[in-house]
């Protein structure tokens, strides 16, 4: 079986080979966006000169981190990728309640991102991890108990 890789798909790989733990290229991750793009992450947007922020926060989380792709879709401007987030969680992981110190946890996150690309840099890059996965990993449970004994004192 042969497979084609489009200019939209390697621009693609090539985000994720520099956002490596063993390349943490930051600059060469944000050079490959337009000048109007904009990574959203986690509830948040990214743009200009904050672009490489996620890549940053994650490789102070875990700095051998690697993306394992497992799946690719290049359909003419947009990218979807199936992949799984991997490394040693070595902390800081900020919280709102304070900061997660590092646990020496094995990650393997999945996610999905969706690529938006045009004139041959990103336009939009949409990260998603499922969060329940890595606050699990992390030793992090929801704390059920307060949320319904909140409930109940609303009432």
């Amino acid at each position: 079986m042969t497979t084609m890789t489009t200019d939209t798909e390697a621009l693609v790989r090539r985000a994720y080979h520099l956002a490596e733990g063993n390349v943490m290229d930051v600059r060469g991750f944000s050079d490959l966006f337009a000048a109007e793009g904009v990574v959203n992450a986690g509830g948040q947007s990214y743009r200009g000169e904050h672009l490489g922020d996620l890549v940053v926060s994650l490789g102070k989380q875990a700095p051998d981190v690697h993306r394992e792709l497992h799946r690719v879709h290049a359909m003419g401007n947009l990218v979807t990728v199936e992949l799984s987030i991997q490394g040693t969680f070595s902390g800081p992981f900020e919280t709102p309640a304070g900061v997660l110190q590092l646990t020496g946890a094995k990650l393997d996150i999945p996610g999905a991102d969706v690529w938006y690309v045009e004139g041959g840099k990103i336009k939009e890059f949409s990260c998603n991890v499922d969060q329940s996965s890595m606050l699990a990993q992390l030793s992090v449970h929801p704390d059920f108990a307060s949320a319904v004994a909140a409930q109940a004192a609303e009432r």
